[in-house]
């Protein structure tokens, strides 16, 4: 299945950079992205591989609920998000410093 560099380029939306994020990436090769609502684990390996030039190993997606808020008087709802740990294969590295 090929999908068209368009759509690949507007399934992952942005890396997350944070204290564990960083942990998993430099003991276990794992990088943390923000992806598209809609995208699944095969359109996220194919997009990983193709913008980094990478080799993924697997992926594992979790869908983030939105947060219940208030705003003033009226109660509210932050979106609803996807997230994607992505494991890369032995010899492969995504350096964000230089990306």
């Amino acid at each position: 299945m090929i999908l068209n560099e368009y759509k690949l380029a507007n399934i992952i939306d942005k890396p997350i950079i944070s204290e564990k994020s960083s942990k998993l990436a430099d003991f276990q090769n794992t990088f943390v992205f923000k992806v598209n609502i809609d995208a699944n684990k095969i359109e996220v390996k194919h997009a990983v591989e193709i913008m980094f030039g990478v080799k993924v190993a697997s992926v594992n997606i979790l869908n983030i609920d939105g947060k219940s808020k208030r705003f003033g008087r009226s109660l509210g709802k932050r979106s609803d998000w996807k997230k994607a740990y992505v494991k890369l294969k032995d010899g492969s590295e995504i350096d964000f410093s230089v990306a």
